[in-house]
């Protein structure tokens, strides 16, 4: 064994699962995906005593029960041969849920312990753990934690040491017993013999047997695979299963937890309205507006550095050429090194802005009730209540929808969230869009070309939800969202900045190489001594011209789409340097060189109507801007979800230029 150990945890979503996992490993961990899988891969080491530990947070989940990737990715997991420890999380504040996972946990020999999370909610809720009894009815170590607060773990290092020498597992006979004195115990008994032919050390043949009762399609595939094909299966299986589980938790609490306090069914004034059918809908939007202007708040020191990098670096690096160093390569630390940083701090502001304020909705346990509200409407999307906040957040900035994606419990929606965001303008296109469809068609005009916008957004979101859901979330392995309301408690102020802070030192590690080497590649692909027709980004353009006239645009107005991809801010820099020579395409994308007072006007003299109605439809719902991809990227850890993402985004923004130009030409 050395001194390496690996261990894993589990525990449903709300338990603090992740908080605890950010405070043992801290910026020692990475996140991918699992092999094969959309769904997440949390890893991360921390050393103890001179003995470094592997932890793998798991994806959150209610069961392990085979009703999505990350509950198959997950059991196959903790039954796997090669792992020290499980610890399970329960929120000590709501143990007769929260415990259910340990129910189902149970039978799998791999060692374990519970950590029980929240104890501070719960004693302030007047409920008092007897913890040494749980021990002994479980027949593990039991310990608990303040996840928030690393002083609280030197019980949990304790028995987390103890518990891998121990190699104790859970005692699972009385919930077998449960089962046995059921109308399911001839069915039970059957189901062990059977199981004998996929049963192994870590995943005996009762556990399996109560997952056939449960008609678990997975187990059943592994059984039909070995010869075991035709099995009858009884439709109040899983009811019965789960009966045995929650009088297993009963039996288990009883003793060991005491509620001094009169538990009260009544909700709280403020979850009356939360919560209402109609009232929690006005409440969220409320709260989200909220959200965003306090997240613009937050992010606007940090936005406003990164702005005024460029111009207190941009001296500097002109220092060089006292050193010899020519005008060109001068030129180009500019236009890439300089640039890109400054986008980068603009970028890990917006970051760490929208972590910490949907870490204060998360910590304070208002989530929830979002998800709650919600869940209904945007199930028709396929997405679960979770997804509409990130949404919202994209009428401001793109970035916001990406990184407030985190929220989702699943992978697959999470990717499809940020998919579907994507379709929603940000705050920069309702910036240069006006400008330009109000120059084009006037104001009445331009207020008619906003509302197409509105109405394509519309149906571009629902269209989006399902190209990406046949592959992200299925509507076979669909269902509705099991969830408990956490308590309100007061945010972890101190936890909340401090996971933040690393959340945008990890996308700043990240971002910057990308963004350096995206700037790097458009700067030889824009520039060009011999003006603008000398550029490869032009030559690109005129010689598809003859495809790009068919979709509305000709070679200008195609690379200022290009330099949309990079920056909304860029479209009208390009405009200029192309109709009113006030720069190159580098320097007007880049804010090197300024826009031209009265560029709207001079484009909407040399652009014809229909061509300009395409042009501002493909620009709208193209890419949003070169930040967006990179914080997609960093959400999803998937070059190729990204990829997919920004081929879709493009293919479609040309669609509809094509669409809305061939339409607009009948009248212009």
């Amino acid at each position: 064994m050395g001194n390496t150990r690996k261990i894993a945890l589990l525990g449903q979503p709300n338990s603090g699962k992740s908080t605890v996992f950010n405070m043992l490993t801290g910026m020692h961990q990475h996140v991918g995906n699992w092999p094969g899988k959309t769904v997440e891969k949390k890893e991360g080491t921390f050393t103890y005593q001179d003995i470094t530990y592997t932890v793998a947070d798991l994806p959150g989940s209610y069961s392990l029960s085979a009703n999505s990737d990350e509950e198959i990715v997950t059991r196959d997991y903790v039954a796997g041969a090669d792992l020290d420890l499980v610890c399970v999380l329960a929120d000590a504040s709501q143990l007769e849920r929260s415990l259910y996972m340990l129910a189902d946990y149970a039978g799998i020999q791999t060692p374990v312990m519970l950590v029980l999370t929240m104890m501070d909610v719960a004693e302030s809720k007047g409920k008092k753990i007897d913890i040494q009894k749980l021990s002994d009815k479980l027949g593990i170590n039991v310990c608990s934690i303040v996840a928030y607060d690393k002083k609280t773990y030197d019980a949990f290092f304790e028995h987390l040491q103890s518990a891998i020498a121990t190699g104790k597992t859970l005692k699972a006979e009385a919930l077998y017993e449960n089962i046995r004195r059921s109308e399911a115990a001839e069915a039970f008994e059957k189901y062990v013999e059977k199981a004998k032919a996929i049963a192994s050390q870590r995943r005996p043949q009762e556990w399996i047997a109560m997952k056939i009762l449960e008609e678990d399609e997975a187990i059943l595939r592994e059984l039909a695979i070995k010869g075991e094909k035709d099995i009858s299966v009884d439709p109040k299986g899983a009811l019965y299963t789960s009966d045995a589980r929650f009088t297993w938790i009963e039996a288990l609490l009883e003793e060991a937890v005491v509620n001094e306090k009169k538990a009260s069914e009544l909700l709280t004034k403020f979850d009356r309205i939360a919560i209402g059918p109609r009232s929690g809908k006005w409440v969220a939007f409320g709260i989200m507006i909220l959200a965003l202007a306090g997240a613009m708040i937050v992010a606007a020191p940090m936005m406003a550095v990164g702005g005024l990098l460029p111009g207190l670096l941009n001296p500097l690096v002109d220092l060089l050429a006292g050193a010899g160093v020519s005008e060109g390569i001068i030129h180009f630390i500019k236009a890439t090194l300089v640039t890109s940083l400054g986008w980068v701090v603009s970028m890990v502001g917006f970051i760490f802005a929208m972590n910490f304020v949907f870490g204060i909705l998360e910590e304070a346990g208002y989530m929830a009730r979002v998800s709650y509200v919600f869940d209904g409407a945007m199930s028709k999307l396929g997405l679960q209540g979770k997804a509409l906040m990130p949404m919202i957040m994209g009428f401001g900035c793109t970035m916001g929808s990406t990184s407030g994606a985190r929220v989702i419990d699943s992978y697959g929606q999470k990717v499809m969230t940020i998919a579907v965001a994507w379709a929603i303008p940000c705050g920069a296109t309702f910036v240069v869009i006006p400008t330009l469809a109000n120059a084009f068609f006037g104001t009445g005009g331009g207020m008619l070309v906003m509302l197409l916008i509105l109405l394509v957004m519309i149906v571009h979101v629902i269209i989006t939800a399902n190209i990406f859901g046949n592959t992200l979330n299925p509507v076979e392995k669909r269902s509705g969202m099991v969830m408990e309301m956490p308590p309100y408690h007061k945010p972890r102020w101190g936890f909340i900045f401090k996971n933040s802070l690393m959340r945008m030192w990890d996308v700043f590690k990240k971002a910057f190489s990308i963004e350096l080497i995206v700037c790097i590649i458009f700067f030889f692909l824009s520039y060009s001594k011999a003006g603008i027709e000398g550029s490869i980004l032009y030559k690109i353009g005129s010689f598809i011209e003859p495809v790009s006239a068919f979709v509305g645009l000709k070679w200008q107005t195609f690379m200022s789409f290009f330099a949309a991809m990079v920056s909304k801010e860029a479209v009208l820099g390009v405009l200029s340097a192309i109709f009113a020579n006030s720069g190159s395409v580098v320097d007007t994308t880049t804010g090197l060189a300024a826009t031209s007072d009265n560029i709207a006007q001079i484009v909407a003299a040399a652009i014809p109507k229909a061509e300009a109605l395409a042009f501002i439809i493909a620009v709208t719902f193209n890419i949003p801007c070169l930040q967006a991809v990179v914080s997609t990227y960093h959400e999803t850890h998937s070059l190729k979800w990204t990829a997919r993402i920004g081929a879709y985004y493009i293919l479609t923004a040309l669609i509809l230029a094509a669409i809305v130009y061939h339409i607009a030409s009948l009248f212009f």
